[in-house]
């Protein structure tokens, strides 16, 4: 990715733009580098309630005019929060470009969080938890967080507590923005057949009158692990356990080899090792999978599977003689380079996709201050070697590094 457009405004936004001339759908979108680990323990869920209330309702439009405005047109109004963003974005016909990016400029930066609408939405909130309470699949994976960031930002739940998301006012959301909007934290992202210059002429129209909010925010840095069991018993059929602990960090340069051992251990091939080990040799399971997730100063790094109650010990300990594999015994060449292949190409389909792209370049960005070209991550992939796996197998990977949590039938 090198063939792309960036233009800084004077207000500090950045502005990405990538020109597909063969598409004639649009991409949009604004990210902030703003998440649940930047709120105060007063303020749990507070960013995921912001990202809702975007929708509310502005200075110069209510709810039913902001949810209209794409729809009517055929296109698509979306957000969402994570640990350390927020995103608010659009996809439609490009001859409607200048609709999506005049809306989410008004949504992003004039909310006006009405108060009947903040007790409407309240509700949707507290369905919206328990919706995630009924899937656990989706409630291990939250409370595992808790897990691993004991008493941190990182570990809170994204939607907050009921008791928290109960309390919130207008004055709340407010303080939020205040406290947390730095323009020079936010992108605006875009991939169209548009050329360049109508996209900067558009930013310069929306972006280029909002005042500047610059300054240090910083975040609290995450440490002090300490390996935990948790075992919970819920009205459920089936176990669900996730293994897992800390992992390196954004800018940490073994990030892209943990991206490829992770893979290899448990991505989304059918041919990963556990999936390999687990579920085609044993029948233990339908889903098994490793991830790794790099924040900014830290990461973190799962295996989750579901089975039987009856099953879950023989489950641990097939995952754990994948993990001592991979301790004890390095990668032979053949082995080592099928699974770069394997990365490259899930890489490069990744990018075919031009909102998954609109995206990247955004993340990228806020994450690394520039983007990086696929090849150059490909060539780091090309040099990895098998010492060098097998080292951060011994690292992170033991059983003294990995927390184990466990959602049992009652």
């Amino acid at each position: 990715m090198t063939d792309y457009d960036l233009y800084e405004l004077p207000n500090g936004i950045r502005v990405l733009h990538k020109q597909v001339p063969h598409t004639k759908i649009a991409h949009c979108g604004f990210l902030l580098d703003i998440g649940s680990r930047d709120e105060k323990p007063h303020q749990l869920g507070l960013a995921h309630f912001w990202e809702h209330m975007a929708f509310k309702g502005t200075h110069k439009r209510k709810s039913f005019h902001i949810l209209n405005r794409l729809e009517t047109v055929g296109g698509e109004l979306n957000a969402y929060t994570t640990k350390e963003k927020i995103c608010f974005y659009a996809s439609l016909l490009s001859t409607h470009f200048e609709r999506a990016f005049e809306l989410l400029t008004d949504l992003t930066f004039n909310s006006v969080f009405p108060e009947k609408e903040i007790e409407k939405e309240r509700g949707v909130i507290l369905e919206e938890m328990a919706m995630y309470h009924d899937a656990p699949e989706d409630a291990i994976i939250d409370d595992f967080d808790d897990v691993v960031f004991a008493r941190h930002t990182l570990g809170h739940n994204i939607l907050g507590t009921r008791e928290s998301v109960s309390g919130f006012q207008q004055a709340d959301f407010h303080q939020f923005l205040a406290d947390n909007v730095r323009t020079d934290r936010v992108v605006f992202s875009s991939v169209s057949n548009l050329p360049f210059k109508e996209v900067k002429r558009l930013a310069d129209k929306y972006l280029a009158p909002l005042p500047a909010r610059l300054g240090a925010r910083p975040r609290l840095a995450f440490s002090g692990y300490q390996r935990l069991e948790r075992l919970e018993r819920k009205p459920i059929t089936q176990a669900h356990c996730l293994i897992g602990g800390p992992a390196y960090a954004l800018h940490d340069e073994r990030r892209i080899p943990f991206f490829l051992l992770s893979n290899l251990l448990g991505g989304p091939g059918m041919n990963s090792r556990l999936n390999l080990g687990v579920r085609e040799k044993y029948g233990l399971v339908y889903t098994i999978d490793a991830t790794y997730s790099p924040y900014t100063d830290t990461g973190l790094f799962g295996i989750y599977f579901g089975t039987e109650k009856k099953q879950v010990n023989r489950t641990v300990a097939l995952v754990q003689k994948e993990l001592k594999r991979l301790r004890e015994q390095s990668l032979g060449t053949s082995q080592l380079h099928t699974a770069k292949e394997q990365l490259m190409g899930q890489l490069a389909m990744a990018e075919e996709s031009n909102s998954g792209l609109m995206q990247l370049l955004a993340k990228s960005t806020l994450d690394l201050g520039r983007v990086e070209a696929i090849n150059e991550i490909f060539d780091r992939i090309r040099r990895i070697t098998a010492p060098e796996l097998l080292e951060m197998s011994n690292e992170l990977l033991t059983d003294d590094n990995l927390s184990v949590l466990q959602y049992v039938p009652e």
